[in-house]
């Protein structure tokens, strides 16, 4: 019988962490443990307000999974089954099938790669690096405190008033650096967004790497109206759920964002990593605000994702496990 346990890590951050919908100094995150026998494996689950997870919940969660058997689950496929019965939140089940592989792949004598049957990650990764929403006489100071310019992507939070104003002063200072435009679901049809990202493109030194999910996921038909007219990829990140139609999401968007926090586990994300191959749209790996535990996870699966947006751990003001270092932008585990 396996043991499993769950520990909060109070995690401040360096900076308020602002996007459209929120702003936080600092995040409680989740460390699950399984143990059995000589072998342990840790997992981390990174609670979303958008999807009304929390660190509470997820911890009654993790109780009334443990009342209800979790430690009687001893192979991937018990765990699935168990899971899926009882349908906790994405961010926990994550943890809990990370931890359990992480587990099976030292008992077994192989890497997380080997075990789950993907390519190695290369041996250093680039990652963007994520600027919030700020005002934009704030953001040469941040720009210049936090080295930003060392990475080889800068990722911008922006919402509908002031995104031509900050990625303005964003491009003043970094012209042509490639940037992503993070939208978190700012813009309310496909109307506004044209009228403002007419705007956008017309600044000077502005070179897109791609617009992450500027309308909410409902404005299926908006994303249809825009698909290939903003001269940009446009990515999905909030509209991909379990249940998503990838024939339609390839009639919506160029790409998709794939976080292993948001699709619940490893097993989970590769299948939509294979879903969005299949269906001839670019990969990104993404995170939430996380330790290196969960970006040590999410490079374990690297080597299938064209965009690599994985700074979660960049931002806290102390690390805790040290298991991913950065170097100019560059990610080594």
């Amino acid at each position: 019988m396996l043991t499993w346990s769950i520990t909060p890590l109070v995690l401040p951050l360096r900076y308020t962490w602002k996007i459209s919908r929120n702003a936080s100094t600092s995040k409680t995150n989740l460390l699950v443990q399984v143990t059995g026998g000589a072998w342990s494996g840790q997992g981390e689950a990174a609670p979303n307000v958008r999807y009304n997870e929390s660190p509470e919940g997820l911890q009654q969660e993790f109780a009334q999974l443990q009342a209800a058997g979790l430690g009687e689950c001893e192979t991937l496929e018990e765990l699935t089954i168990f899971l899926s019965q009882q349908q906790p939140a994405h961010a926990l089940r994550f943890a809990l099938e990370a931890a359990f592989v992480h587990r099976e792949a030292a008992r077994t004598g192989q890497t997380v790669p080997q075990w789950l049957g993907v390519p190695a990650p290369a041996a250093d990764v680039g990652t963007a690096v994520t600027l919030p929403i700020m005002e934009p006489g704030e953001v040469a100071g941040f720009v210049q405190a936090q080295g930003l310019g060392r990475f080889p992507v800068l990722k911008v939070k922006v919402n509908r008033e002031g995104a031509t104003d900050l990625l303005g002063e964003v491009t003043r200072l970094l012209p042509g650096h490639p940037l992503i435009v993070d939208g978190n679901e700012a813009w309310t049809d496909a109307d506004s967004l044209r009228r403002s990202w007419e705007q956008i493109r017309a600044l000077p030194g502005l070179h897109v790497r791609l617009l992450e999910q500027p309308l909410p996921a409902a404005c299926t038909d908006d994303y249809r109206a825009l698909k290939g007219q903003l001269h940009c990829p446009v990515f999905a990140d909030e509209s991909v759920t379990d249940a998503a139609d990838f024939a339609d999401i390839a009639r919506q968007f160029d790409g998709v964002n794939m976080k292993l926090m948001k699709a619940g586990g490893y097993l989970n994300g590769l299948r939509i990593l294979r879903e969005t191959r299949t269906h001839g749209l670019q990969t990104m790996l993404g995170c939430m605000v996380e330790t290196s535990l969960g970006i040590w996870s999410a490079l374990q699966v690297s080597a299938l994702a064209d965009v690599h947006d994985l700074d979660g751990f960049v931002i806290l003001q102390h690390e805790p496990f040290g298991l991913v270092w950065e170097q100019e932008g560059r990610l080594r585990i």
